[in-house]
């Protein structure tokens, strides 16, 4: 395409409430991020003061208020220091975090659910993914075909065929978080959904590994979630703005 000129690229475009969906998002995961780099340090700092405590935490629990609660009375009982008062800001950081991060997960579920209630309608499509489906998407429109939306969001097989021997070999391109979008959803889906565990029964009676069998059903969620975005949004729908741009700039993904 490179050939034939920048100009033929897909314009990724995302109207007013998108980009409030995309740019929610974005931070949502920054502030994630942030919060599992407090949590981290905390853990740290618990290993010198209380190594029991620290040990008796669950992995990923630190964002739970009752073991932070556990914390901060294991904090209250140990002499002042430096390293006392760091881990007890930290506490203090890591709840403040946590309410951030939950209330832009509700504002996310209303803003998604102004923008396309189908895909919270979807099982194992819940607000967060929803909201990376939107916002990574920007603009289904601009994929004439659920192959170019495939392809974009890497779960597109490539032919990599030899002589009699016909196969495929799994795309690593594309956009990664919406792939990882698709991915949680599969998952999801294979653990809840039994007509979903039927199509990756059937795939696997066909010969194929679990492994290729969830590559399938990504490819096949890939033109469900195509055809869900692509459809024409109501007429009260704010107009399109760019992404980030006072002009519509060309896509390069």
């Amino acid at each position: 395409m490179l050939r034939e000129g920048i100009e033929r690229f897909p314009v990724a475009f995302l109207d007013e409430r998108a980009m409030q969906i995309r740019l929610l998002s974005d931070h949502r995961d920054d502030l994630v991020a942030e919060r599992t780099r407090a949590q981290n340090r905390l853990r740290w700092h618990l290993v010198e003061l209380c190594p029991e405590l620290e040990a008796s935490l669950p992995k990923r629990s630190l964002d739970r208020p009752s073991q932070l609660d556990r914390v901060a009375r294991a904090l209250r009982h140990r002499p002042a220091g430096a390293r006392v008062r760091v881990a007890r800001e930290l506490v203090t950081r890591i709840r403040a975090l946590t309410r951030q991060i939950n209330a832009l997960k509700a504002e996310l579920r209303a803003l998604v659910r102004a923008q396309r209630p189908q895909l919270l309608a979807e099982t194992g499509c819940g607000a967060l993914i929803a909201a990376t489906l939107i916002g990574r998407t920007a603009g289904a429109e601009r994929f004439a075909t659920d192959a170019r939306f495939a392809r974009q969001t890497g779960t597109a097989p490539i032919p990599a065929s030899s002589g009699n021997r016909n196969r495929h070999r799994l795309h690593r391109g594309g956009d990664r978080q919406l792939n990882r979008a698709l991915h949680m959803i599969a998952i999801t889906r294979a653990r809840h959904d039994p007509a979903t565990r039927a199509y990756l029964d059937r795939k696997i009676a066909e010969g194929k590994s679990r492994k290729q069998a969830i590559r399938c059903l990504k490819r096949h969620l890939a033109r469900r979630f195509h055809h869900i975005l692509a459809q024409p949004q109501p007429a009260n729908q704010h107009p399109r703005i760019p992404t980030g741009a006072p002009s519509p700039m060309p896509c390069l993904t």
